[in-house]
Order: structure tokens, then sequence, then C-alpha cells
């Protein structure tokens, strides 16, 4: 999967859900663990203190990873999270594990959610926990037909396999908003999808067929009408404790500027924990 996992904490409580699960990743890949405490507002005067925030978090992370048997290393960077996770992670094959950072609504308000600026500058893996669902049982994919989720689906079957659980390959058949044959065939036979032989029916397929090989149990899921309702519609019936999704930065085509960011929004939801991987081609 990858050479490392990185943890990212500003102090708040809200970032917990991401230490304990990347204690879980780095037991069941075999991977060690780095916790970045993120010194967002330092102060000489404070660093000593109990009330750092980052000393409580970082107590807390390191009886979380004895407890799970992973081997870690800590470090604390200074400055904001939207500056220091793009910079530290730069160049590195890892696997990025952060919650949500705690931000005053007017903040959020004014600027947006972190993760989406976060989604935006950093290439790699991003595994967003706003809660924990751990153990991970019944993990959903989301194919959208492309390949541009390829990456984020082979982590997501390695992740599955760690844990033995259940994949679900999701895909949504939008409304037609350009008539032309491939959109006309989908949309006419989305309730047997996986049995055409549509880029989605073969991406379906494939899908399937890679789950299988690894040993899980796998099945496909079609729904039909708004991408981004019909997927968070999915996840609050589907009892889900994972949702893999690729990234809209995986394509260089315009429609990513004026379509919704629908991974951004749905893992703002906070609904469960999301992996996003932008795809890249292997070497």
């Amino acid at each position: 999967m990858t050479s490392d996992i990185l943890i990212f904490t500003n102090g708040r409580a809200t970032t917990l859900p991401a230490i304990e699960y990347g204690a879980w990743l780095g037991a069941s890949l075999r991977t060690p663990v780095r916790l970045v405490g993120l010194d967002e507002d330092p102060s000489p005067s404070q660093i000593d203190e109990a009330t750092y925030p980052l000393e409580r978090i970082f107590a807390e992370a390191v009886e979380a990873f004895k407890k799970a048997g992973v081997a870690y290393q800590l470090e604390v960077q200074q400055g904001h999270a939207e500056e220091v996770i793009p910079r530290r992670v730069k160049g590195l094959d890892a696997l990025v594990v952060l919650g949500p950072l705690g931000r005053p609504p007017l903040k959020r308000l004014l600027s947006g959610r972190s993760f989406r600026h976060i989604m935006e500058q950093v290439a790699a893996p991003i595994l967003y926990a706003p809660k924990t669902r751990l153990p991970l049982k019944r993990m959903l994919v989301c194919l959208g037909g492309l390949g541009y989720e390829v990456t984020a689906e082979n982590i997501a079957v390695q992740l599955a396999q760690a844990a033995q659980a259940e994949v679900i390959l999701l895909t949504v058949v939008p409304p037609i908003d350009l008539d032309y044959p491939e959109a006309r065939h989908v949309s006419e036979n989305w309730e047997h999808l996986a049995d055409t032989n549509t880029l989605t029916g073969k991406s379906l397929r494939q899908g399937l067929e890679t789950a299988r090989a690894a040993g899980l149990q796998a099945s496909v899921k079609v729904r039909n009408g708004n991408v981004l309702e019909e997927i968070l519609a999915e996840v609050e019936g589907g009892n889900y404790d994972l949702l893999c999704m690729g990234s809209p930065y995986s394509s260089h085509a315009l429609r990513q500027y004026y379509t919704p960011n629908i991974t951004a929004e749905i893992a703002e939801t906070d609904l469960v924990p999301v992996l996003t991987a932008r795809f890249t081609r292997e070497k």
C-alpha cells in the first residue's frame, strides 16, 4: 500500500478518532505510524503547561499505539494544518490520516472546511475519520466507470483483506445531461448494469473480480438519481464502516472545475470515515 502512515492532530479532541484509526491501520497493515502534532498557535509560555493541547493528545495517542502494538514516532510542526500537511507529505509514499480540526463555525463559513483545502493540495491518499467505526466489517466503494477510482479501490481491497470486511461496490446512474449512445445505454439498463458492456459495467465486473480474488465477500449495488443524494442515502441506510471514493483531482478535465466535489461534500457530513485517493498509473 504505502510505506508511511502519517496521522495529523492539532490537539483538538475531534482528531482522536483519526488517531484511533491510525493505530488500527498500523497494526492491521504491520506498518509503523508517525503522529505529527500541529502547533497552530505557538506560545513559548504554554509549552510546559498541562493545558498545552498537544501534550494531552500525545499522551492519549501513545496509549492507543501501545495498546494496538504498533511502532510509532512523534513529532511537532509549527503552522496551520492547511500549510503544514501538504508540505510534510510532499514526495512521500504515504497514507494521510486526519479528522475534523475543530475550526470555529465562523472560520468554516468564511474560508470553508479545512478538509477541502487539504484534499486539493495533497496528492497522497487521505483517510478522513470524523468517527472511528471499528472494527471494519462493511465497506462501500464508489465506482464511476472512468477509472479515476482505481487507486482508492485497490487500497480499499487491501484494507478489507486485512479486516476480512465485506465489500459493496456502488455506482450511481445520474439523469442524462448529454444525449449520446453510451449514456442512453447506461440509463436504460441501470438495474443490471454490471452485465452490460459499458465502461461502468466493465468497471463493476473488474472490481468484483479484484475483491473476490483477494478472498473477500463482494457484491454490486446500483442506484439511480442525483449522485450526491444517492450516495448519502446509501451511506445512511447501509451501516457502513468506511466509504472509499476516487478524487476529483485525479482528472485534469475542465469538468472538475464546475461540478461539485462529491467526495468532499460527503466527507464533510461526518457520517462515516472516508478514504479518498487520486488515480495514479503504475510505473
